[in-house]
C-alpha cells in the first residue's frame, strides 16, 4: 500500500506545483466570499488565509528549486505540511469558538471592555470589529458545516498529503 501511494506521490515537483494550486485556488474562493458574496471575514477567518499563502510561496520556490538540487524537496514538502497543520489548527480553534466550545482570546475576537466612561465605551465600541469570530457567516445547507469546519479537515488532509509525500521523496 505504501509503494502505491508513494509511487502516486513520486513527482515532488507535481506535489509542491499541486499544493501551492489548491493553496491559490482556497485563497481565491475566501476572496470570492468576501467580495462576490458579501461575507465579512473575522480575524481567525483572516489568520487562516496566511498559511495557505505561505504554501503557495513555498510551493513556487520548492518547484523552481527541486531540478536543480532534489534535496530540497523534502524539506519543501514538510515545510508545507507544517504551514498547512497550522492551519488546520487555527481551524479547529476558530471551529471551538464558533460553537462555543471555549471563549476566543484574540482581540478582535471579544466583546469590548465595557468598564470606564461612556465616552470611552463609546470608542472601544466603534472600534471594535464589526465581525464576530463565535457567529457563522455560512453554514453549508446539507451537514451544516462552517467554513472553518471544513478547513479543519481539507487542511488536515493536504498536510498528510506533503508529509507522506516527503517521506517518499526521502526512501527513494
Amino acid at each position: 500500500m505504501i509503494k502505491l501511494i508513494c509511487t502516486i506521490l513520486s513527482s515532488t515537483k507535481l506535489i509542491l506545483i499541486g499544493l501551492a494550486g489548491i493553496s491559490a485556488a482556497s485563497l481565491a474562493m475566501a476572496y470570492m466570499a468576501e467580495y462576490v458574496f458579501g461575507l465579512e471575514p473575522c480575524i481567525l477567518c483572516l489568520y487562516q488565509r496566511v498559511p495557505y499563502a505561505i504554501v503557495i510561496g513555498l510551493g513556487i520556490l520548492g518547484a523552481l528549486l527541486y531540478p536543480k538540487n532534489p534535496k530540497t524537496g523534502p524539506f519543501f514538502l514538510v515545510s508545507s505540511g507544517l504551514a498547512l497543520l497550522a492551519n488546520s489548527i487555527i481551524a479547529f480553534y476558530h471551529t471551538g469558538v464558533e460553537q462555543k466550545w471555549w471563549p476566543s482570546h484574540l482581540e478582535g475576537c471579544t466583546t469590548p471592555d465595557m468598564s470606564g466612561n461612556v465616552e470611552d465605551l463609546m470608542a472601544r465600541i466603534q472600534a471594535a470589529p464589526v465581525v464576530r469570530c463565535d457567529e457563522i457567516p455560512w453554514a453549508d445547507p446539507i451537514l451544516n458545516l462552517s467554513m472553518a469546519n471544513y478547513n479543519v479537515a481539507f487542511c488536515f488532509g493536504l498536510a498528510m498529503v506533503a508529509f507522506i509525500a516527503a517521506r517518499c521523496v526521502k526512501q527513494a
